[in-house]
């Protein structure tokens, strides 16, 4: 049984549904969980918020913070989890915010740099972390790995 299959039975057990605020990974978060047969029952949302429009425009990211530290920063993903918990109404709001390469990183923001914010009922936590180069797709699979497990852990 894969984690995303385990993911979507301890979701039916506890009666849970989740959403997702995706930057970085395009998608590829709702696509794996929605690959699975039941998945209808827990999942509710998902918003690609790809661009600082529209992280500004559909999820309320203040222009400010998106100015002030970047759309791939803590401030950011918090903002982007925080914000869709109040459009989804799910139990479980999850964002991701990240730079997935090849380019397009920086000293203080290198590629492989992923935020994930994920918020339990009222609980939120916010993780930083720098997978090693890769490629574009390894990156978005490790990030939505890491988000599986990590809701997992929390929720069990």
């Amino acid at each position: 049984m894969t984690n995303s299959e385990k993911l979507i039975r301890l979701l039916k057990k506890k009666k849970l549904k989740i959403s997702f605020a995706e930057s970085c990974t395009g998608g590829l978060m709702s696509s794996v969980i929605t690959s699975n047969s039941g998945s209808s029952s827990i999942f509710k949302l998902a918003l690609i918020t790809y661009s600082n429009e529209s992280k500004h425009k559909i999820l309320k990211v203040p222009k400010n913070i998106i100015k002030q530290y970047g759309a791939v920063s803590s401030q950011c993903c918090l903002s982007m989890v925080n914000n869709l918990s109040k459009i989804s109404n799910s139990q479980i709001n999850v964002s991701i915010t990240g730079i997935a390469g090849p380019k397009g990183g920086s000293k203080e923001k290198p590629v492989g740099l992923v935020y994930i914010g994920i918020k339990f009922k009222k609980k939120i936590v916010v993780n930083k972390y720098i997978f090693s180069k890769r490629s574009r797709i390894s990156f978005q699979k490790v990030a939505v790995n890491t988000v599986i497990s990590s809701v997992l852990s929390i929720i069990k």
